[in-house]
């Protein structure tokens, strides 16, 4: 069953979330102070393109400079792409088929506002990193 859904998921939504981030990755890497906002855009990219069956964590080893990165990640750039992915969600919830996908983009969310100190594994080492 996930595999059909990111496949939906990958036709509309996941490729142009994908491409986005991947856009934003590459030009956050010409400075060389935004590379860390680089690697976590790229790291959400790959997250975007294939959401089912996987999962955001935090990482427990993330310190003061994640927190200070993701509060400037928040003001300049993190409430337009929880925008964008709130409006994207919404309208996928439209159709029935949709909705799994539009709670998909919701999960997006907490990610894309502070993507710093956050790790994406697979449901069961989710599992796994709770117990």
């Amino acid at each position: 069953m996930r595999t059909i859904l990111n496949i939906i998921w990958l036709i509309f939504a996941g490729l142009g979330l994908f491409l986005g981030y991947m856009l934003a990755g590459i030009l956050l890497c010409i400075p060389i102070v935004t590379i860390p906002w680089a690697i976590a855009s790229f790291r959400i990219a790959r997250y975007a393109i294939w959401p089912f069956g996987r999962e955001i964590v935090s990482k427990p080893t993330s310190g003061v400079g994640s927190f200070l990165g993701n509060v400037l990640w928040l003001i300049l750039a993190g409430w337009w792409l929880a925008i964008g992915h709130i409006v994207s969600g919404l309208l996928l919830c439209v159709t029935i088929i949709g909705i799994p996908m539009g709670i998909a983009d919701f999960k997006m969310v907490p990610v894309s506002l502070m993507p710093l100190g956050k790790e994406i594994v697979s449901r069961k080492g989710a599992f796994d990193r709770t117990l």
